[in-house]
């Protein structure tokens, strides 16, 4: 942490948190610091015993330190920021929304060894046996739970057992690690019984899908520009033939629709399995800012130099995919 006052080193605290959970929600409740500062006398006690055994450093501030830690145990977020957080962790600390390298790999390395030796209270040993994973608990419910190198998990069920976990949380990490071989002890070769989602083959094609046409939900002109430099296919459908195209005019995010037909040169006159066009997703969602966008492409792709279907090909982005604005067409759709 910084040198300075106690506000200049809570606001790193969280500019840390804010970037490991990909900007999703991180803030902060002050009824609970208030709360837990009025019923903090073991923490207090703990504090005086330290500082009287000289465990604190030359020149340390123990009831300040005791406010930051008490305003570091008033953090709030999510289940969605959660589960970033931990994938963060899974990551090697590199956010997997942003893609940002947030922590080292040895910071990852040891707050993962904390989390499984002490991470859930008095049932630590316990739970280090049964589940063989990095996880913290939270009185609120919350359990944050992280398989190295797969994904983590958030999971969110108030009711507590004696010593402060999450019930249901507990139990649905030990069904996790009994359906699937993640506990550190599960042997990766000769398992029984236990599926193994490490082992993708086909499927990643299938993740690659999800995430872009996820990207074109959220309007993340950034991703669709990294996934078209890296030579996917722009035009890939989901189970009701709806491209990323589709998407994006549905939820009207205009830099996006004019990324995908201006420097990936995909199809405008793609239906979908209902029959639907992009230019009739924006219609019926109305979306006015690209109707005129995607009308005039849709004209362009419907001249008579095009091919009798009007069905472009695959779609492949351009040298000059990193600008949206390109109006050169490919796919022999224009010459």
């Amino acid at each position: 942490l910084p040198d300075g006052n106690k506000s200049e080193k809570f606001d790193s605290v969280m500019e840390y948190l804010n970037k490991m959970a990909g900007r999703e929600y991180v803030g902060f409740s002050n009824a609970t610091f208030q709360s837990e500062k009025e019923t903090g006398d073991r923490n207090f006690a703990i504090g005086y015993y330290l500082k009287e055994k000289r465990c604190f450093p030359d020149g340390a501030n123990m009831i300040a330190s005791l406010d930051l830690y008490f305003q570091l145990c008033s953090i709030e977020m999510t289940c969605e920021s959660g589960s970033v957080i931990a994938a963060t962790l899974a990551n090697g600390g590199i956010c997997p929304i942003t893609e940002q390298r947030v922590l080292s790999t040895e910071a990852v390395r040891n707050t993962l060894s904390l989390m499984h030796s002490c991470g859930m209270y008095d049932f630590s040993g316990e739970f280090a046996f049964h589940v063989g994973l990095p996880a913290k608990s939270g009185v609120s419910g919350g359990v944050l739970l992280v398989v190295p190198n797969v994904m983590g998990v958030m999971c969110w069920s108030p009711p507590l057992d004696k010593v402060g976990n999450s019930v249901r949380g507990i139990n649905f990490c030990q069904e996790l690690v009994s359906l699937f071989n993640f506990h550190n002890y599960d042997n990766l070769r000769h398992f029984e019984r236990k599926l193994d989602p490490r082992r993708i083959g086909s499927e990643v094609g299938e993740v690659s899908t999800v995430n872009l046409l996820f990207a074109a939900y959220s309007g993340d002109t950034d991703s669709l520009r990294r996934f078209a430099l890296s030579g996917m296919d722009m035009q890939q459908k989901d189970y009701d033939l709806r491209t990323p195209l589709h998407i994006a005019a549905a939820e009207g995010h205009e830099e996006a629709v004019r990324f995908l037909l201006h420097a990936c040169h995909v199809n405008p006159l793609c239906k979908d399995r209902w029959g639907n066009t992009p230019l009739d997703d924006a219609l019926h969602f109305n979306h006015p800012q690209l109707l005129k966008l995607l009308s005039d492409d849709q004209l362009l792709h419907s001249l008579p130099w095009q091919s009798e279907t009007g069905e472009a090909g695959t779609a492949t982005p351009s040298k000059n995919a990193g600008e949206s604005g390109s109006n050169s067409h490919n796919n022999g759709a224009r010459e």
